[in-house]
């Protein structure tokens, strides 16, 4: 199993889950980070660091929520590993509350 990072990280790319890995399975782009399931541990670390609810175990995901195992898989291949926290994106805190978190 793995974990995988959903959609709520799209457009805030909060990185407090970055700072609590100890394994630098993450992966990010301009607007969300992604976790590589070939060197994610499942430590869990990462879940309750997050603050827009945005990672899972896999096996906690909904049916609609699925692709985004694949979608992690795939991204993680296309960007670089970060390794360090980053601050969030302009507007990170309005999609926090558009979230409802």
């Amino acid at each position: 199993m793995t974990h995988v990072v959903t959609d709520n990280c799209r457009g805030c790319r909060y990185t407090d889950c970055v700072a609590s890995c100890p394994v630098a399975c993450f992966h990010v782009n301009e607007v969300r980070v992604y976790i590589d399931p070939a060197v994610c541990i499942d430590c869990s670390a990462c879940i309750p660091a997050c603050p827009v609810h945005a990672i899972f175990e896999e096996f906690d995901l909904a049916d609609d929520q699925q692709h985004w195992i694949r979608i992690n898989a795939e991204a993680a291949q296309r960007y670089p590993v970060i390794r360090t926290r980053l601050a969030p994106l302009d507007g990170a805190d309005a999609r926090r509350q558009q979230l409802g978190l």
